[in-house]
């Protein structure tokens, strides 16, 4: 062919590239082979101007309708992205198997910026039409992608970065691409792990609704990860033959494509059968519960319910700092909530100062006084908050909690206070109910107050006095009643004397204040690990402590608290196979055992990880990680699984130095022993 002479700096390197002639050390192979398809396959000319073409309205309703089920699947997690991000110079997208762009959420002034260029609603973004961008590309290419500015083909488009994923059916066909797009000339690795992490939270929730009839099947080879974006997901008929699987379930069970697993039966895949694990779920309160691999000594940790159309509640668990493990019910109670006269019993099991605050707590609640909770980080304030909550005559209202150290401060007012319909393009048609009016009738519990930005306390005073919200965006003015509960493992006192919180809100806040006492001070400590353990085996017997492992428990210092107590608990009744909790199934820390003892096998043949750990911080010991800082640590942490822990692997994955790697994890508390070394003598 013929090719179009350079005419310009970026049009030369385009052709130098495809010609071979010159690549550069920059120009990744995605992006090469992008423009290769640009000048060879489709006949585009790098030196012309060209917007992309644009549906008429008939056009796009088509689409629309045919992709009714993706675009209400996604709406919502475009939205939190959007609002994670924190950028009002970006625009999340959607966009059909095609490239039509389907949904956008971005501020309106980003919206008419770009909408010059082609950049819309309706628009047609595939590399035949656009050339190299980050939609187009991704489709082409079928996996995630980042393009960032000159990387385009056409001029035009070199002040945008892009960063996209396809999103797949559970047929394994992409039926669409989730993308970032920002002026931002630093490539956006950050946007393209968060892209990733909302590609997969849409497709299960397209699974979901798809198979709306069907068993959900939720299981994970770590506990913890079970009702979280890393879990596997099954689709099952009633008669126990799977119908869809999400991309983790192909994965964890070792199958390439979804149609090597479809119609295969449960009891196939696994050493139990739908009735006996709907049973055992139920049981254990949709709890995980342990099961094994058919035809492998692979354990798992598993929940299956019954088909959410028939009734059943829809479950998820809540994995963040201040609650870990804790089983909720959307639109409803916890799941595990005790009866109202017994809320507060299972708070103290004969510690005198704990008993104290859960009597206080009784005499006060229903007197419209503000409570304050105090505690070191795990010791239980959330629990108590919802203890109290149920113990009051607000019972039957809400309890929504809010951690306000885990938000992006941009995040935290709309999360308060909530925002009117177009508030912003993209927004949910109907706005969205702010936490405060989630929680009219019922408790807001307000978690680490202590770290709520400065002009957020001034709005919330007005609240408080007010006892009215208006959404943001709005001039609705609406009245509000609840219960308001905070809690802090800081010294407010200290941080309003540092100029760091409002004297005013503290006192309006201060109504009482309990202190939750650390676990290494209460007198109650056996009494409380002999319940958790029976909480944690309520579909088996639950075992004892042989006693040189109770005495290692009692005399640990619990840095992490009755949320730490709980993690090692549920851990050390996962690996006991009799009726006894042996010392070898207790972390090494608890022991003060060197962390390179070499391991230990169970009685089962399975490795104990406690003795040879390449383990992560334990979920209660890490400080109060944002919501972005959260998602980064469970990415790594799962890719570090995924390549047994392999920290050269990983890092080739993430295409960072080891280095890097390493600072990550310092940075977000993933710690590793002996795996490092082990990494470096397979470096050597």
């Amino acid at each position: 062919m013929t090719l179009i002479q350079p005419v310009s700096g970026h049009v030369a390197e385009i052709m130098n590239v495809v010609n071979h002639q010159l690549c550069s050390q920059e120009t990744s192979p995605v992006v090469a082979r992008s423009w290769t398809r640009c000048l060879q396959d489709f006949k585009l000319d790098p030196a012309q101007a060209r917007i992309p073409p644009v549906l008429t309205q008939s056009e796009l309703n088509v689409r629309r309708d045919r992709m009714g089920e993706l675009i209400a699947c996604a709406k919502l997690e475009m939205t939190t992205l959007y609002q994670q991000l924190a950028d009002p110079e970006l625009a999340v997208v959607l966009t059909d198997a095609d490239g039509v762009i389907m949904h956008m959420v971005s501020s309106s002034g980003f919206a008419q910026d770009v909408e010059s260029i082609g950049f819309r609603v309706g628009a047609v973004w595939s590399e035949r039409e656009a050339g190299t961008n980050g939609m187009g590309t991704c489709l082409a290419e079928g996996e995630p992608v980042a393009v960032r500015q000159n990387e385009h083909y056409f001029a035009q488009y070199t002040s945008l970065t892009c960063s996209a994923a396809p999103i797949f059916d559970h047929r394994g066909d992409i039926t669409g691409v989730l993308d970032v797009t920002s002026r931002s000339r630093l490539l956006q690795q950050h946007s393209l792990v968060l892209v990733g992490m909302s590609r997969q939270m849409i497709e299960n929730r397209l699974l979901d609704e798809r198979f709306k009839d069907a068993h959900p099947i939720h299981f994970h080879t770590r506990p913890e990860l079970v009702y979280t974006l890393h879990e596997g997901k099954l689709a099952v008929d009633q008669h126990g033959n799977v119908l869809a699987a999400n991309r983790s379930a192909l994965f964890q069970l070792g199958f390439r494509a979804p149609q090597d697993l479809l119609g295969k039966r449960v009891d196939d895949l696994f050493k139990t059968s739908l009735d006996e694990i709907l049973a055992r779920s139920a049981r254990n309160s949709f709890r995980p519960v342990p099961v094994y691999r058919a035809s492998a000594s692979n354990r798992f940790f598993m929940v299956a319910q019954h088909p959410h159309a028939a009734g059943t509640p829809d479950t998820t668990i809540d994995l963040s700092a201040s609650h870990q493990g804790r089983l909720r019910t959307v639109g409803g109670a916890p799941l595990t909530s005790a009866p109202k006269a017994d809320a507060g019993t299972r708070l103290a099991f004969g510690d005198a100062h704990m008993e104290q605050q859960v009597q206080l707590a009784r005499k006060i609640i229903d007197k419209q006084i503000p409570i304050m909770l105090h505690g070191e980080t795990g010791t239980g304030k959330e629990v108590f908050a919802n203890a109290i909550h149920r113990m009051s005559q607000r019972s039957s209202g809400a309890f929504v909690a809010v951690n306000c150290a885990s938000l992006p401060e941009t995040l935290i007012e709309s999360e308060l206070f909530g925002y009117r319909a177009g508030a912003f393009t993209g927004a949910q048609r109907e706005g969205r109910r702010g936490k405060i009016i989630q929680a009219n009738g019922g408790t807001l519990f307000l978690d680490e107050i202590g770290d709520m930005p400065m002009m957020l306390q001034a709005r919330l005073l007005r609240v408080l006095e007010e006892r009215q919200v208006t959404p943001l965006g709005s001039e609705t003015v609406i009245d509000v009643d609840f219960q308001l509960i905070s809690a802090s493992h800081r010294n407010l006192a200290e941080l309003v004397q540092s100029g760091q919180f409002r004297e005013d809100l503290y006192y309006r806040l201060s109504g009482i204040e309990l202190r939750l006492p650390p676990l290494r001070q209460r007198t109650d400590r056996l009494a409380l690990m002999e319940h958790i353990v029976r909480e944690e085996a309520r579909d088996q017997l639950a075992p004892t402590f042989a006693p040189d492992a109770e005495q290692a428990l009692l005399r640990y210092h619990w840095p992490g608290n009755i949320r730490q107590l709980r993690h090692v608990l549920r851990t050390a009744i996962a690996l006991c196979d009799g009726g006894v909790i042996p010392c070898r199934h207790l972390p090494a820390e608890i022991l003060n055992r060197p962390a390179s003892a070499p391991q230990q096998l169970a009685d089962d043949g399975l490795r104990v990880p406690v003795d040879h750990p390449p383990a992560a911080v334990a979920e209660e010991e890490l400080p109060p990680f944002n919501a972005i800082q959260m998602n980064e640590r469970a990415t790594i942490l799962g890719l570090l699984d995924k390549h047994r822990w392999n920290v050269s692997t990983v890092s080739r994955a993430l295409g960072v130095s080891r280095n890097t790697l390493y600072r990550k994890m310092h940075r977000l508390h993933i710690r590793l022993a002996q795996a490092e070394q082990a990494d470096d003598g397979a470096e050597g």
